[in-house]
């Protein structure tokens, strides 16, 4: 069966970083003279966001104070996200007590100029409402709360501190409601992409319930619109894991038959109000799912003239100029403009890590922010160039990023889109429009209650909490306005490889000690190969009984079948006797002495030659399918 385009794009999901970084280097757009323009304009940038006074967003505010560089700002984050799952008010205060007791809150107090930070700090540190400390409490205030918050069994605390966590992730969104969220919209004059929280559905319930929630808001927000348009009207956010429980690469049946239907009841529903219907990007695993939902799509009749269609890229993805080349094809094939969202991505932490613990050959992302940056601005003049095709939308709170786009635009001609977060960037894109005249701006704005947002806060607190981010030096004055705008491309120049100290996959543990190996069935290709491998295994007779003294020893057998298609049968397995059991035992007992004595370093080559042994027997069964397997490592291990 030929491979799809959607399916080649994966031929550089795990490329190897330096080769992937030559070739973004290769095609970077910028002159030496652009480069350093576009430095010049981003530090004039910089230094208008800072002279910005009460333009910053609320959630920069909090950043700026509890950044994951301290304790407490490491310290909220955790107990934030880990309120949701804590099953019992004993938990709870147990949780709230090692987290609030353990950082120096005190620290904090008036440290902001914002009063929802300051706000928040009290909350966290008291109890909502202020408790009358002694004098010698007041020396030490500090001491004081941690004696209070260790207190675990007084309900007033577990209140307060969910009040204060409450009251935080309130600033993070711009209304409860769809409806509070319009409102609030259209008394600060912002155009909005809303998002309405709530993502990964975990039952079929979930996924109809969160339909009705993504109806009801894009027929909200298309009353409120009045026929604006995708441009200059507001927008609607979905997020495809929260249609279908099992959105998943290895589920094609599920993903059509449950997940389509319910994409396209809200696509047309959106195209009736002419609205930008931007579907998010997720994780890496749902790329190539999420472009063949998006190829039927936008080939459907039933949508008409519409250009509403919006589709998230992330540039951190070493697959996102690829992506951006299928989806210029696909519009120019189909007719059918699409709006691309360039961002540069919001879930590395997991990636990285789900690389790690699967063993796979490399990252689908890239690990330097120098080298997301540089793939960013690869990208956006893939995306301009691509108009109009596509409509060029960049969300970016990066003022280096944003002079790179500018400059690139305003060369083709292209008229592009802005897009910030909400609570965050108002400064910088002042400074914009300063700079530069009045440009479109749209805010990404979640939408939800308390218990939906803290997966988003989370992300958001990961995504731009490093006092190493863009963010934090931004609004630190004390780094000046140059230094906080260096040109990503330089830095690739001078270090064009992964980052030194994030090991590949395999070699997780050091040399002396290789990860195991996974595979990657997100993937078409792996998944084409184990099926013929299984194909190649079902041809051949397997027995299994009791192996004693290292021989296979014959038993009464009885079929074992596939536990998915029980009309087939996989092999014969003997079971064994009491008899055998005992014997086992009796040899084990008499082996065990000599196996303690080998130690752990006579055992681990033991153990070794199995875990080859098995990589063996796995590569006999690949070859024995025909093909090589494209998410396996190059070199054996």
């Amino acid at each position: 069966m030929p491979r799809s385009p959607w399916d080649m794009i994966d031929d550089v999901k795990y490329q190897d970083e330096a080769k992937a970084i030559a070739g973004l280097l290769a095609r970077q757009p910028l002159s030496l003279v652009d480069r350093r323009s576009v430095v010049k304009e981003a530090a004039a940038l910089v230094v208008s966001a800072r002279g910005a006074a009460g333009r910053q967003g609320v959630v920069e505010d909090f950043l700026k104070q509890f950044s994951l560089g301290t304790r407490e700002g490491l310290a909220l984050m955790c107990l934030a996200e880990a309120l949701l799952r804590t099953p019992d008010p004993e938990t709870r205060d147990r949780l709230i007590a090692e987290k609030i007791g353990s950082a120096d809150w005190a620290a904090h107090i008036g440290r902001s100029d914002s009063l929802f930070v300051n706000a928040s700090t009290w909350g966290l540190l008291l109890t909502g409402k202020l408790i009358d400390a002694d004098e010698a409490a007041k020396k030490d205030l500090g001491g004081y709360i941690k004696r209070i918050a260790t207190r675990i069994g007084e309900p007033v605390i577990r209140q307060a501190v969910g009040a204060a966590v409450k009251m935080m992730g309130e600033q993070f969104v711009l209304g409860r409601t769809i409806e509070a969220a319009l409102a609030r919209a259209a008394r600060e004059d912002t155009l909005c992409s809303f998002d309405m929280l709530g993502e990964g559905a975990r039952t079929e319930a979930d996924a109809e319930r969160y339909e009705r929630i993504y109806a009801d808001a894009i027929e909200a927000v298309g009353k409120a619109a009045g026929g604006a348009g995708p441009e200059r009207g507001h927008g609607v956010s979905v997020k495809l894991s929260a249609l279908c429980p099992r959105y998943e690469a290895v589920q094609p049946d599920r993903i059509w038959d449950e997940l389509y239907p319910r994409m396209k009841r809200l696509a047309l529903i959106a195209a009736r109000h002419d609205l930008n219907f931007a579907i998010d990007a997720e994780e890496a695993d749902r790329l190539i799912p999420s472009l063949e939902l998006i190829d039927r799509l936008v080939r459907e009749p039933e949508l008409g003239e519409w250009t509403g269609l919006g589709v998230v890229v992330q540039a951190y993805q070493k697959r996102a100029p690829q992506v951006i080349a299928a989806l210029a094809r696909l519009a120019r094939e189909s007719g059918r403009r699409i709006m691309v969202r360039l961002v540069k991505g919001a879930y590395w932490d997991s990636e990285i890590k789900r690389a790690q613990v699967a063993g796979l050959p490399d990252y689908p992302v890239y690990t330097t922010k120098a080298a997301t940056d540089l793939s960013y601005i690869v990208c956006a003049k893939a995306l301009i160039d691509a108009a109009p095709a596509l409509y060029p939308q960049f969300a970016s709170h990066n003022a280096h990023t944003v002079a790179a786009v500018r400059r690139m635009a305003g060369e083709a001609g292209v008229q592009i889109e802005h897009q910030r977060l909400h609570g965050m960037g108002e400064a910088l894109y002042a400074g914009v429009t300063e700079h530069y005249g009045p440009v479109t701006l749209r805010a990404y704005a979640p939408v939800g209650g308390h218990e939906e947002l803290l997966p988003y806060l989370v992300r958001r607190l990961l995504e731009n909490g490093a006092n190493t981010g863009f963010v934090h030096a931004l609004l630190d004055e004390t780094i000046p306005a140059v230094d906080v705008v260096r040109d990503p491309i330089a830095i690739v120049e001078a270090h064009p490889r992964a980052h030194a100290r994030i090991p590949l996959p395999r070699a997780l543990y050091g040399p002396a000690r290789l990860n195991s190996v996974g595979r990657d069935y997100a993937m078409e290709s792996a998944r084409a190969v184990s099926a013929k491998a299984l194909e190649a295994v079902r041809g051949e007779t397997l027995r299994a009984g009791p192996i004693i003294g290292g021989k296979l020893i014959a038993r009464a057998a009885v079929a074992v079948t596939n536990p998915a298609d029980r009309a087939v049968v996989v092999g014969q397995v003997g079971s064994a006797t009491v008899a055998d059991v005992a014997s086992a035992a009796k040899l084990a007992r008499k082996a065990q002495p000599r196996w303690n004595a080998l130690t752990g370093t006579g055992r681990a080559p033991v153990l070794r030659a199995m875990a080859d042994a098995f990589r063996a027997s796995l590569a006999a069964a690949i070859k024995r399918g025909e093909e090589k397997d494209p998410s396996a490592p190059s070199t054996p291990t």
